[in-house]
């Protein structure tokens, strides 16, 4: 919910900038969190979030695609 909170700011690039740097701090906090309560390596935990974060992304903008045209 965190990233989207910069695009409430005019500047667009500024906007990205600082989304950018939420979803960073997002995916290392999600890391942590499974890496602490599930007993896994922190790199295996944070490569699974953010290879789910990218995933859940492509098929988002695949879905926004498909569906303007």
């Amino acid at each position: 919910m965190f990233h989207t909170l910069p695009f409430l700011i005019p500047s667009y690039q500024t906007a990205i900038a600082a989304a950018i740097a939420i979803v960073a701090v997002e995916l290392l906090l999600l890391g942590w969190l499974r890496h602490r309560f599930f007993s896994t390596s922190f790199v295996r935990s944070f490569v699974s979030v953010t290879l789910g974060g990218a995933i859940i992304a492509t098929l988002s903008a695949t879905l926004g695609v498909v569906a303007a045209g």
